[in-house]
C-alpha cells in the first residue's frame, strides 16, 4: 500500500464501500468468475485523485477481483518487476522464482 493512500484504505468510508460493493457482487470475480477477495479501482488511485470520492468511492470505478486477476491487472500495467506480485492485502511481495507474464512474447510486455 502506498503511503499517500494508507489513511484512505484504513478509513471507514472505504471499508464500508468495499464491503457493500463486494457483497453486491456476491464475492465473485468480475473477470473470471472465481471467488473475489479484492475490490480494485479501475482508474488507479493517485496522490492527485485520492480525495476525489468520484474516483475512490464510486461503484462505477470499482471491480471485484480474485487475487490472480488483480495480480494480472497490475502486472499487465508493468507495475511489478519479475518475482514481485500483490498479496491478498494489496501489498507488494517478493516471490523467489516467480516470473511475471509481462515479459512474455505476445503479452505486450517488455521492450520492442
Amino acid at each position: 500500500m502506498k503511503d499517500y493512500a494508507r489513511s484512505f484504505y484504513k478509513g471507514k468510508a472505504w471499508r464500508n464501500t468495499q464491503a457493500a460493493y463486494m457483497s453486491s457482487q456476491h464475492y465473485i470475480c468480475e473477470r473470471c468468475g472465481d471467488m473475489a477477495g479484492v475490490v480494485h479501482h479501475r482508474e488507479y488511485i493517485t496522490p492527485e485523485n485520492i480525495n476525489d470520492p468520484n474516483i475512490t468511492l464510486s461503484w462505477s470505478n470499482l471491480e471485484a477481483l480474485c487475487q490472480d486477476c488483480h495480480n494480472k491487472e497490475h502486472s499487465s500495467a508493468e507495475v511489478c518487476a519479475e518475482g514481485l506480485s500483490f498479496n491478498s492485502k494489496g501489498e507488494l511481495v517478493y516471490t523467489p522464482g516467480k516470473r511475471n507474464d509481462n515479459n512474455s512474447p505476445g503479452t505486450g510486455g517488455g521492450t520492442s
